[in-house]
């Protein structure tokens, strides 16, 4: 999660000769003593520390690459114990049961030997069944009538993705007045366009801007504590998808006493349901 300030300075966009910025930041080396090795990009800077959405694919992308994996993710959760320092950082996941389709995961990220991340993970084999919507995709302009703001973000990773408000966009009058809502839908994808998958979904899962900016349009710190993302998809699905926009569309739910929720959902263009996602944040005054 980070603030989507539009206008004034932003640095220099930052991506590799090889490949999609995104590619070279959750890329990750494996370690003789079975960890990953990674490096923060400062392609998905925030206002301290990593863009959380990239820190999360990180900590999945390791899932991804390990040679035991079995199926394909169903579920993440991110405990964030505190915000990565730019620099590198070791990632360490290992299957804790492994059954005939299903796998659960066990993944800590830490730097300087300080665990700063603590996850689980769900993967499976899944099998034909029968399948059924109950969250319809809401009826929305196409991605071509609704307009990019103008301007680039001060914070760094709003640029790497290509974002159209339908409904919620980032406040412009910052009055603290009570809104009412806190409801956003937005078209998005990355910018420069890349074909999705787990690991980019899973960061795309986490570009809503925290909701209590929405309700009350107040520059109060901010910072998730918590994420979980469902995936309702599969790899199949995903390469269809391509390159494609998502409707994504997120609310909170409650504030009380330093803490809210928030839950998203997020469609391609052909109305699938691809991923559903919850998160409690902290929030001070």
């Amino acid at each position: 999660m980070g603030g989507l300030i539009f206008g004034g300075f932003v640095s220099e966009q930052t991506v590799t000769n090889s490949g999609h910025a995104f590619d070279a930041a959750v890329a990750l080396q494996p370690q003789a003593d079975g960890r990953f090795s990674g490096h923060t990009s400062l392609a998905y800077a925030n206002m301290v520390g990593p863009f959380g959405g990239i820190t999360a694919a990180q900590a999945l992308n390791a899932v991804l690459q390990h040679p035991q994996r079995l199926g394909e993710p169903v579920s993440l959760t991110v405990n964030f114990c505190a915000a990565l320092a730019d620099g590198p950082f070791t990632v360490k996941a290992h299957p804790a049961r492994t059954n005939r389709s299903t796998q659960h995961w066990v993944i800590e990220v830490s730097q300087a030997e300080q665990v700063v991340l603590t996850a689980t993970a769900f993967t499976a084999l899944r099998r034909d069944t029968w399948s059924g919507p109950e969250h319809a995709m809401p009826v929305v302009p196409p991605p071509s009538n609704v307009e990019v703001p103008d301007g680039k973000a001060r914070v760094e990773w709003v640029n790497r993705y290509e974002m159209r408000f339908v409904q919620g966009g980032f406040p412009i009058d910052w009055n603290g007045v009570d809104t009412g809502t806190s409801r956003s839908q937005v078209w998005v994808r990355d910018n420069p366009p890349r074909p999705l998958d787990f690991a980019s979904l899973t960061a795309l899962a986490d570009i809503f801007f925290p909701r209590i900016w929405l309700r009350r349009p107040t520059l109060v710190p901010i910072g998730t504590v918590s994420m979980t993302v469902y995936f309702h998809t599969d790899g199949a699905q995903l390469a269809a998808t391509g390159t494609g926009y998502l409707l994504g569309q997120a609310q909170a739910q409650n504030f009380r006493n330093g803490y809210f929720d928030q839950t998203a959902q997020m469609w391609n263009e052909a109305g699938h349901l691809l991923v559903t996602t919850h998160q409690v944040v902290y929030y001070k005054e």
